[in-house]
């Protein structure tokens, strides 16, 4: 098995998929398994995913790559499977109930009170971000980014290829999946696959700043 920095060392963003390769259902169910245990700041879990994993679905997805950003479409079209992260708008009174109840019913809290404490806690930090600090949008899409890096490193593990897209019109996105509806807009898509090797990108070396540029002792 391979170590953890092999891992890095391995996976690139792919640009040329082999559409006649599928993730095998058990591999798509660990991956679906790492986002669902992605940490979150006070648990908050902002996220959803769309899963495309037929043809209809993910050219539902390349409407929002064609055109501006059609360098991306064949990465979704050829990709075996193509997730759409997605974020909640704002952290509504449903999804604070719905969190603190499956808490509750998960065995989270001892006693009574520590249910009271975390959703105080947990209120408190949205209100902070909603009213104070007034990045409460941004501040739960960043716990979704945190899912999106856990995906690609398990998805390497498995020596699955995946491809992170921001070059997508989020616009069109949210409209075709009528994510408004459901307090939800998109942040990013990743497709899931098997490189097929002809990619400029390939067999190039990867390049990263040295560690005497991004570390340092405080």
């Amino acid at each position: 098995m391979k170590n953890l920095t092999e891992i890095m060392q391995w996976r690139y963003s792919v640009k040329d998929y082999d559409p006649s390769k599928r993730l095998a259902d058990e591999d798509l169910q660990h991956l679906k398994e790492v986002l669902r245990l992605s940490p979150s700041a006070t648990n908050i879990q902002p996220w959803h995913y769309v899963i495309a994993d037929d043809d209809a679905g993910k050219d539902r997805v390349a409407k929002a790559t064609d055109g501006h950003h059609e360098a991306n479409s064949a990465k979704i079209r050829n990709a075996s499977h193509v997730i759409v992260f997605c974020t909640h708008a704002t952290a509504d009174e449903e999804h604070l109930h719905a969190l603190l109840e499956k808490e509750d019913a998960d065995g989270r809290f001892t006693e009574p009170k520590r249910k009271t404490q975390m959703d105080q806690k947990r209120r408190k930090s949205v209100n902070n971000h909603r009213y104070i600090v007034k990045d409460e949008p941004h501040w739960l899409a960043e716990q979704v980014y945190l899912t999106m890096g856990a995906l690609l490193l398990a998805a390497a593990a498995l020596e699955i290829d995946a491809t992170p897209m921001e070059g997508v019109d989020f616009a069109v996105l949210d409209d075709e999946l009528d994510l408004h509806a459901k307090n939800l807009t998109s942040i990013g898509v990743v497709s899931l696959g098997y490189r097929s090797g002809d990619g400029y990108n390939s067999d190039l070396p990867k390049s990263r700043l040295g560690e005497e540029t991004v570390f340092s002792k405080a």
